[in-house]
């Protein structure tokens, strides 16, 4: 079961995370165009302190093919995570950027809504190399952050019907990934709003660890 963990914002953190076993080290990546997000240079600083046990991920949520070309070159992940809404990054537009960087693994979030999600999930079956299963309000620009779940049942038919591995995200945290991994069998879980400190001020270290344990609990 993959362990990632969003959003790192310094190298000592990113340090930590690995130290409690996660898989997936996220660091939300731009050029100020959303909040908290760190410039390419920067995250190239917190991904060399990454221990080469754990992938480095940057998200984009931008919708911009040279904005995402400069994390790819400045930022050197080891995967590029596609965050923009599918009106945005069409899957188009996502087949073009991996046919120019085939040697970076490429995460492309999937809204899940209603029954069509499962459509565009589909689209990118030999496109993506991940697909990340979060929770979407119509209208945002991006994919994710809202800190609450979504219909899982969606989710696991998302999971039964393509060939990619598939991430879970959208509201997890140490008291429900246990539910989710039952209820969806994805290939890993992501947690961002419930392993943050309550002040928004980096991660609680506590909370990671007991999301990284219920998670390898309930996948054996």
């Amino acid at each position: 079961m993959i362990v990632q963990i969003y959003e790192v914002s310094s190298a000592g953190e990113a340090a930590a995370l690995a130290a409690c076993g996660v898989d997936h080290i996220g660091v939300l990546v731009g050029d100020g165009a959303f909040p908290r997000e760190i410039k390419p240079a920067a995250a190239r600083a917190i991904f060399n302190a990454c221990p080469a046990t754990a992938r480095r991920v940057a998200l984009s949520l931008s919708a911009d093919p040279a904005a995402i070309e400069r994390i790819l070159i400045e930022g050197r992940p080891d995967i590029l995570h596609l965050g923009a809404a599918p009106e945005l990054l069409s899957t188009a537009m996502v087949a073009a950027l991996k046919a120019r960087y085939l040697h970076v693994p490429v995460m492309r979030s999937i809204p899940v809504t209603d029954q069509s999600s499962i459509a565009l999930a589909q689209q990118y079956d030999g496109i993506a190399d991940f697909l990340l299963l979060d929770t979407h309000d119509p209208g945002d620009r991006q994919i994710g952050a809202l800190g609450r779940t979504h219909d899982w049942a969606i989710s696991c038919r998302i999971v039964d019907s393509v060939a990619i591995p598939v991430i879970l995200a959208g509201g997890l945290g140490p008291d429900n990934v246990a539910a989710a991994i039952d209820a969806v069998r994805p290939t890993g879980v992501d947690s961002k709003t419930k392993t943050d400190r309550p002040d928004g001020a980096g991660k609680d270290l506590v909370a990671v660890q007991r999301f990284v344990s219920a998670a390898r609990r309930a996948s054996g």
